[in-house]
Order: structure tokens, then sequence, then C-alpha cells
């Protein structure tokens, strides 16, 4: 019974993430493919046919699927936090406490909202992508993975942020200062085998590098990392945020208090 009354808990959640996205598409789907676009136009067309040739590809190519990661990545966090922090400020999180519902149907329900969101964004971002190169998937068993499993990350933290956010300012200090940084130096626009030596090896320490080598791998079949180490330090991240997210859920952090 109680497995049976999660399910329908997560169905439902899950369907008013879904309709929450697609009724404010103009929002939530419009923006990051207008902005993607300035990113094709400006980096990959007008600044790229400086550059040329980076790993082998042209710089269009080459840039394409981190552009196409980094939407995913934002898009993700984006719609968890703003999700979940709007059931603590309308004071309906009251209502799935309540409910048969358990703390990790609320986590999944949220984060499988934030990964549509997600996985929507980078669809019309690759379409975009398409306009202006061409893209071949090398290895489509790894290009669909670490883009779900990236999602599925970003899903996670947005969680995190939100339980700890007290005010709507604290739900943009995180993506701004925080994850556009990391995100802009995590190899969207270029190899690390440019950088020297010593920033190359602080560059290891962004996750985000691994995720867009990885993903960029699947496409292009090129890569600056371990491909095997991307998976693990990726693997690692979910179960430690989904950790994060139960421990903070089970003690009540930022809703009961």
């Amino acid at each position: 019974m109680n497995l049976r009354l999660n399910w329908v808990g997560l169905k439902t959640l899950v369907r008013k993430e879904v309709i929450r996205v697609l009724r404010i598409w103009v929002q939530t789907i419009v923006p990051p493919a207008i902005t993607m676009t300035l990113y094709f136009i400006i980096f990959g067309n007008l600044i790229g046919r400086r550059i040329g040739d980076m790993g082998g590809f042209d710089y269009m190519q080459y840039i394409a699927p981190g552009l196409i990661m980094m939407s995913v990545i934002t898009n993700s966090y984006g719609n968890v936090v703003s999700s979940f922090f709007g059931a603590k400020f309308g004071r309906h999180v009251e209502e799935m406490l309540v409910s048969p519902m358990s703390n990790a149907t609320i986590i999944i329900g949220h984060v499988a909202g934030g990964v549509i969101r997600g996985l929507l964004v980078g669809a019309m971002v690759t379409m975009i992508a398409l306009a202006f190169t061409r893209l071949e998937i090398a290895n489509p068993a790894i290009t669909f993975s670490m883009v779900l499993l990236s999602s599925i990350v970003f899903a996670l933290a947005g969680f995190i942020n939100a339980v700890f956010a007290r005010k709507f300012d604290d739900i943009s200090i995180i993506p701004t200062f925080v994850l556009t940084p990391l995100t802009y130096l995590g190899g969207v626009f270029y190899s690390i085998s440019l950088l020297p030596e010593f920033w190359q090896k602080v560059s290891l320490a962004n996750p985000i590098l691994y995720m867009v080598n990885a993903f960029r791998f699947g496409i292009l079949g090129t890569s600056d990392i371990s491909i095997a180490k991307a998976y693990a330090i990726v693997a690692v991240f979910v179960i430690a945020l989904f950790s994060a997210s139960m421990i903070l859920m089970n003690r009540g952090v930022g809703i009961r208090e």
C-alpha cells in the first residue's frame, strides 16, 4: 500500500512539474534557446573564424556539445531551486510533508521535473546547434547517459539550495557566484590542453569539466580527460547529493524551522 501511495505521489509531482514548465514555456524554454543562439553566433561564428580549429574540429563543432551541456545544467538546477523554494514560500510544502509520500519521493519528484526541463532545453539547443554546424553522435550510450547523470547532479544541487534558501535572493547566489563561473571554466569554450600546467591541474577540480568532456566525447569522440574517471566523479556526486538531500529532509532543515 505504501509503495503504491508513493508511486501515485511521484507521478503527481512529476506531472505538476512538467505542467509548470510547459505552462510558462516563454520563461522556461524560450530564454535559454535565445541565449544559446547568441552564443553560437558570437562565439562560434564570429570569434570562431579567428580561432580556427580546436582539437581537430571546427570551433563551432567543438563548442556545441559544451553549450548543450551548459544549457542542461543551468536549467536543471534552476527548475528545481525555483520550484521547491516556491513550495516553501507558498507554504504548500507542508501538504507534501504530511502526505503519505516519503522524503525520497518528494526529492525524486522535484529532481525528475528538473531533469525533464533540462533535457527539453538541451534538445532545443541541439536543434539550434544543427542550424550552425554538423553534429554526428559518435557514442550514443555515453552521450545520453552523461547528459542524464549531469542533469540529475545539478537538479539535486538545486534542491539543496532551495532547502537552505530563506528568501528569493538566496536562490540566485549559487547560480551567479558558483555555477556560472564553474560552467565557463569547465572547458565549454576551450580545451584545457591550451592552459599552463598549473591551471590544467586547477581545472581538474571542476566537476563540470568532466561532464562537458564526457559529453563531448560522446558526440565528437574527443576528450581532455578519462571517460571512466568522469563517470566515477559524476556517480559520486549523484550519491553524495542525494544522501545530503535525504539528511536535510529527514531533519527538517529549512522546512520545519
